[in-house]
């Protein structure tokens, strides 16, 4: 993959659509990113994220800095691409146990992984458990997620947690084009 920036607009909230943007620089193993966007409650905030990776999209570190009014919060994550993981300060997390992909609310990248390493076949459906970061919080739980591979560029997103279903148009590279509904590709 040749490096490249990609840019996203949050359309989540109703009364800020298309308000704020994410900057994603993406190259070979390693994506950095930064993404304004309001809360659920119309308030503003920064998100940074640097992600790692190995050649099978197997996530190793993530260090993502969110900003706002209340300040700066960090979260760093380790893993061991065996689905064992441990925070900034080397301490066992062992409720992400199983887990193998990270997925960041709120940025549609990190569907990039499960996408990019498990190489579902047209018709295919895997669940994946995923350490789940919900910012402007940054707090993480498991999560248990399932993708169906509709055709050559597409794919069935389901949260098994909750009822939300969604399509995700990929490009070349299997990164989501357009979430409907939470993001809109920019050209």
């Amino acid at each position: 993959m040749t490096a490249r920036a990609i840019c996203w607009a949050p359309i989540w909230h109703e009364d800020r659509q298309a308000q704020g943007m994410e900057h994603l620089v993406l190259r070979e193993g390693a994506a950095d990113s930064v993404l304004l966007a309001y809360d659920e409650d119309g308030w503003p905030f920064r998100l940074s994220y640097k992600l790692r990776w190995d050649n099978e999209w197997g996530l190793h570190d993530a260090e993502l800095t969110v900003v706002d009014e209340t300040g700066a919060r960090q979260l760093t994550l380790r893993s061991d691409g065996r689905g064992h993981w441990r925070d900034g300060n080397d301490q066992v997390l062992p409720k992400l146990d199983g887990c193998f992909d990270i997925d960041i609310w709120p940025t549609p990248f990190t569907n990039t992984f499960p996408i990019r390493r498990a190489d579902l076949a047209i018709g295919e459906r895997r669940a994946f458990t995923m350490a789940y970061v919900i910012a402007p919080a940054l707090t993480v739980q498991p999560a248990t997620q399932a993708y169906t591979r509709l055709d050559e560029r597409r794919y069935l997103f389901e949260s098994i947690d909750s009822d939300f279903r969604a399509e995700l148009p990929v490009d070349e590279d299997g990164i989501v084009l357009d979430y409907h509904g939470l993001f809109r590709r920019l050209a």
